[in-house]
């Protein structure tokens, strides 16, 4: 059986959350950040074989209604897209300020950002074998 017969399951579990002050701590921390047009992300590496996710939506976005609408948004483009991420980090995600992206544009600006992140840190962690 190849990794390709393997059916993904696009489930959100709680285990992919953070959700301890104390990793939204580290991960800021951290200072390792990558943002564009929608967001901006955070990123730590985590030693687990996941990828975890929080969210931060400040009051700038809006009433209650609207930031939870945009944090639903952000959970479904992370539940789609949390296959194409690299394993073993913790990320926090937060939408820039007057965004009005579509699904798809979150959905492509998190994988694209947090690849960013992660080609970052593996030439920041000895990565040098690879750069020639």
């Amino acid at each position: 059986m190849t990794d390709s017969d393997i059916p993904r399951r696009f489930t959100f579990r709680p285990e992919q959350r953070l959700r301890r002050p104390q990793d939204f701590e580290r991960v800021y921390g951290r200072r390792q950040r990558a943002g564009d047009d929608h967001l901006l992300v955070f990123a730590a590496a985590n030693g687990l074989p996941q990828t975890r996710i929080g969210f931060s939506v400040s009051r700038k976005h809006g009433n209650s209604v609207v930031r939870h609408r945009l944090k639903r948004m952000l959970r479904e483009a992370f539940r789609h897209v949390r296959h194409d991420l690299p394993p073993g980090y913790d990320l926090i995600v937060i939408p820039r300020h007057g965004t009005q992206a579509s699904l798809d544009d979150l959905q492509a600006s998190l994988v694209r950002l947090v690849r960013r992140l992660a080609r970052r840190d593996e030439r920041g962690a000895g990565g040098d074998a690879h750069s020639g």
